[in-house]
C-alpha cells in the first residue's frame, strides 16, 4: 500500500472503557476544547467495553454485582446518541457476552461504533487494522466456540476465552499489518520497556514478570508473526510503552519493529486514552472496509469451524493432517474482490435486535439471538453462521433427548404392565442438569485475569448436551491426550463410556498437545495468584471513583 510521506490521521487509543462511554468521548472534546487538539479520525477501545443493552444483557457479564451497572452504552444502542467519532473494538473479559455473540465476524453494535468479532480485520483510510477478542485461559483454548445464552456458572467465564482457531486464522495473515489490539498482553512484552517503572507501579506482578508469565502465549505467537508497526491492549489496567525489534526475514529486508502500548481504565487521573498519529493513504476511501485477504481466510478456513465443547487441535504439519497450510493466493484474495464486485465497503446495516425497553427490569431472560449482520455476511461471502450452527445441534439434541424420552415412557409401561423392569437402562440422570438461567459466576478479579484453575465444580447443562453429539470438522479428530490438560477438563469433557469408545475407534491417532497449553501446565496445590492477591486487596482503592 502506498502512502504519502507526512499523509498522518489521529487515533485515539483508549484502555478498558468499562460502559464509560460518555465520559470517553467527553475527554477526547474536552482535548478538542482546552488543548486545541483537532478531533481524532478514529478511536480504538482495546476491550471490556461493555455494550450492555438492558438488563438481560448484565446477567451475562463476570463481574462482581457492584460492577453490573447498565452504563452509558444503551443510549447509544437505542439511537438517542451517536458515536461522535468512528470507533472499532475488541471484546475482552467483562462484556455483555450475549450481544458480542451475535457477531462472531463482527459488526456494528451501534451507529458508528464497530466490534472486530472474535477476530477480525478491516481497513479504515489504507490502514489495516487487526484483533482478537478475549483472554487467554489454556484449559478452554482448544474448544470450538459451543457456548450460548442463557450461560451457566462455567460457559459464563469460557465464552470469552480466546480460542486456538481464530489464532490459527490470524497466523495465515501474510500481508503487513499496520495495528493489532488484543485484550491481554503479549508475553514477555514487558523484556522490552521500561520494566522497572512496571513493577513500581504494580510490584503484584514481579514474580510472573520473573517467571515470564504474565500475559498471553498465544498473543505473542500473533505479535511473532504478525510484525504488527502498532499493538495495542488494556486488561491490566496500567500504561506501559514498549518497542520490540524483530529479526529481519531475510539479509535483503529490513527488520520490523512494533510499537507497545497499553493503557489504563477509564477512571479520573488515570492514563486511559492516547492519540497516536498513523500514516495512512490519503487517497483510500474514507469508510470502513473489509480486508480482502482476511475474507479469503475465512472462506479457507470454513470447513475448522466447532461448536464443540471438546478439545482439538489445529491443523499442522506433523503427518496427522492432510493439509495444514490455509493461508491464500493472490488469486484467492482476487476472487474475493470480484465476487464482491470491488466494493468491500462494510455496510452501515446496523439493526437491533433488543427492544432495549426492559433496562431497569431485574429479571429479563438472556436469549440467543442469530443477528441479521451476521447472516448477510455469511450469506455474501458463503460462510457458516457459527450461532446457527449452534442452534442446530441444540435442535438435534433436543430431538435425541424426545426419542430418548419415549423410550422410557415405553418401559415405563412395560413395567407397569408386567411388573418386571425393563433390560434397558433408563438412567439419564448426565442428560438432565439442572441449570438455573439467572444464575452466574461473580468474577472478583476486576483487576486482571482470573486464577486459570478457578473452575465451576458444575457442569454446563450446554456442555453435557453437546458432549451427546459432536461436530468437529471432517480433518480434525479429538486429542485422546487431555488428562492432565487443566482442572476444569474433567468438567467439561464428561462423556459417557460408549461415546468414549465411538470417539477412540474414530481417533487411529492422539494428536500432540498444542505448546501452548504445555507452558500452562502447572502441578501442586492450586492457589491464588500473587497479584490477584493484591488486587482483591486493593480493589477498594477504585470502588468511590467507579
Amino acid at each position: 500500500m502506498r502512502r504519502t510521506p507526512g499523509e498522518k490521521m489521529k487515533v485515539a487509543v483508549t484502555g478498558c472503557c468499562h460502559g464509560a462511554l460518555d465520559k470517553m468521548y467527553e475527554t477526547i472534546e474536552l482535548m478538542e476544547q482546552r488543548h486545541g487538539h483537532p478531533r481524532p479520525d478514529l478511536v480504538l477501545c482495546t476491550g471490556d467495553f461493555q455494550a450492555v443493552r438492558d438488563s438481560a444483557d448484565l446477567q451475562c457479564m463476570a463481574v462482581p454485582p457492584k460492577y453490573r451497572e447498565m452504563g452509558g452504552f444503551a443510549q447509544y444502542y437505542s439511537g438517542e446518541k451517536k458515536a461522535p467519532v468512528l470507533t472499532i473494538f475488541i471484546g475482552g473479559n467483562h462484556e455483555a457476552s450475549n450481544h458480542l455473540q451475535e457477531l462472531p465476524y463482527g459488526g456494528w453494535v451501534a451507529p458508528n461504533i464497530y466490534y472486530l468479532g472474535y477476530a477480525g480485520v478491516v481497513k479504515y483510510r489504507g490502514v489495516r487494522i487487526g484483533g482478537i477478542s478475549g483472554i487467554f485461559k489454556s484449559h478452554d483454548y482448544r474448544r470450538g466456540h459451543f457456548e450460548c445464552p442463557p450461560y451457566n456458572q462455567s460457559t459464563l467465564r469460557s465464552v470469552y476465552h480466546v480460542r486456538s482457531i481464530e489464532v490459527f486464522k490470524l497466523k495465515q495473515l501474510k500481508q503487513p499489518m499496520d495495528i493489532f489490539m488484543s485484550h491481554d498482553w503479549p508475553r514477555g512484552i514487558y523484556h522490552y520497556g521500561d520494566k522497572r517503572l512496571l513493577l513500581k507501579k504494580k510490584s503484584f506482578f514481579r514474580q510472573e514478570v520473573e517467571e515470564n508469565t504474565l500475559g498471553s502465549p498465544a498473543a505473542s505467537e500473533l505479535l511473532q508473526h504478525l510484525k504488527p508497526a502498532y499493538w495495542f491492549a488494556a486488561h491490566l489496567h496500567v500504561k506501559f510503552a514498549a518497542v520490540m525489534q524483530h529479526e529481519a526475514e531475510s539479509s535483503e529486508q529490513e527488520p520490523k519493529a512494533t510499537k507497545f502500548l497499553a493503557l489504563d481504565k477509564c477512571l479520573p487521573q488515570r492514563d486511559f486514552l492516547q492519540i497516536v498519529e498513523i500514516e495512512h493513504n490519503p487517497s483510500a476511501p474514507d469508510s470502513l472496509e473489509y480486508d480482502p485477504e482476511w475474507i479469503a481466510i475465512l472462506k479457507a478456513t470454513n470447513d475448522l469451524i466447532s461448536v464443540s465443547p471438546n478439545l482439538w487441535n489445529m491443523p499442522e504439519n506433523n503427518g496427522l493432517h492432510a493439509k495444514w497450510d490455509y493461508s491464500v493466493t493472490e488469486e484467492d484474495i482476487k476472487a474475493v474482490l470480484e465476487e464482491a464486485n470491488n466494493d468491500l465497503r462494510i455496510p452501515q446495516n446496523f439493526s437491533a435486535t433488543s427492544s432495549n425497553g426492559n433496562r431497569s427490569q431485574p429479571r429479563a431472560a438472556p436469549v440467543h439471538r442469530i443477528n441479521p449482520q451476521t447472516t448477510e455476511f455469511c450469506a455474501q461471502f458463503g460462510l457458516v453462521d457459527i450461532n446457527d450452527r449452534i442452534q442446530q445441534v441444540r435442535e438435534e439434541i433436543m430431538a435425541q433427548r424426545g426419542d430418548k424420552e419415549e423410550e422410557e415412557e415405553e418401559e415405563e409401561e412395560e413395567v407397569d404392565s408386567t411388573g418386571e423392569a425393563s433390560d434397558y437402562n433408563t438412567d439419564v440422570s448426565g442428560l438432565t442438569a439442572s441449570v438455573n438461567p439467572d444464575e452466574i459466576i461473580l468474577d472478583d478479579d476486576v483487576g486482571g485475569e482470573e486464577d486459570p484453575g478457578d473452575s465451576s465444580d458444575q457442569q454446563s447443562d450446554a456442555t453435557s448436551t453437546y458432549s451427546e453429539l459432536r461436530r468437529l470438522p471432517s480433518s480434525m479428530t479429538v486429542s485422546s491426550d487431555d488428562g492432565g490438560l487443566d482442572s476444569v477438563s474433567t468438567d467439561l469433557g464428561l462423556l459417557s463410556s460408549g461415546n468414549q469408545e465411538e470417539e477412540q475407534n474414530a481417533s487411529s491417532k492422539p494428536l500432540k498437545r498444542a505448546s501452548l497449553e504445555k507452558e500452562e501446565e502447572k502441578s501442586g496445590e492450586k492457589k491464588i495468584k500473587r497479584r490477584n492477591q493484591a488486587i482483591y486487596a486493593s480493589q477498594e482503592e477504585d470502588d468511590e471513583a467507579e
